[in-house]
């Protein structure tokens, strides 16, 4: 496995390479058993795997949150070592916004839903660094979990939308044995706050509509920012303490 800490000796590296297939898995670390999946899936499809490790500060609408981000890159790269990635970049704020984020792609209906009524420019930031990311690899595949569904949706439609020549390829949500979706914010939770955390999980496949899934959480001591059904899947977010967590199901999964 190659590290590159500087990105222009990942440029000149990746002007070199033959025509091997190329996968990318994009994270901000503080790896778990979904970014495995991810990473595994990359591997199996292709004959080189590439993943980034960067914390995208332009993403976080609270200074609080990008703080508390948990970081353990030594132990992000003894994982993707074992996974099998091939390439490991590592950048730094400044190449990847040599622009100081000047520049910027926003998108106009899906990013005002859900999360983006709640996170004010999150998926500005979220697509900007992907579209930089793919720009900067130029994989034929990126792969992305299906936990975050709005992301995932908003990403193909940036790639469609210019054009982009590389497949986004969907990966189902990992979870706990609970039910918990997996998420680098978990580690966040307080003993207490873990053990009522696949509550809701629990509200999106047991309720008969979204308003009784979103009264079940409040029951369960979450703070509900949304509950909704949108084009065949039920999407949630909620907050236990200061943790934000955000879960989707397809609705054929819940209960009529």
């Amino acid at each position: 496995m190659k590290t590159f800490e500087d990105m222009s000796d990942w440029r000149a590296a990746r002007a070199a390479l033959d025509s091997a297939t190329l996968g990318f898995v994009p994270t901000m670390g503080a790896l778990h058993a979904g970014h495995r999946s991810l990473v595994e899936a990359s591997v199996a499809d292709n004959s080189l795997t590439v993943v980034s490790v960067y914390v995208n500060a332009t993403q976080f609408d609270r200074a609080s949150d990008l703080a508390a981000y948990p970081v353990d890159t030594a132990g992000d790269l003894a994982l993707l070592r074992k996974w099998g990635a091939g390439v490991v970049l590592l950048p730094r704020y400044e190449e990847i916004y040599a622009d100081d984020y000047r520049y910027r792609v926003s998108e106009s209906e899906l990013s005002s839903k859900f999360c983006g009524a709640h996170r004010p420019g999150h998926f500005d930031g979220v697509l900007t660094v992907v579209l930089r990311l793919l720009n900067l690899v130029r994989p034929d595949r990126a792969y992305f979990g299906e936990k975050d569904w709005q992301q995932l949706e908003l990403v193909r439609g940036m790639v469609d939308a210019f054009f982009m020549n590389v497949a986004i390829v969907a990966c189902p949500t990992v979870r706990e044995a609970d039910g918990l979706a997996l998420s680098s914010r978990n580690r966040r939770l307080s003993a207490p706050e873990r053990d009522r955390a696949p509550a809701l999980y629990r509200a999106l496949v047991d309720s008969p509509a979204a308003g009784v899934a979103a009264d079940t959480l409040r029951r369960e001591g979450f703070n509900v920012d949304y509950v909704e059904d949108f084009q065949g899947r039920r999407l949630a977010a909620a907050r236990l303490g200061g943790i934000r967590l955000i879960d989707n199901v397809a609705l054929e999964r819940t209960r009529d």
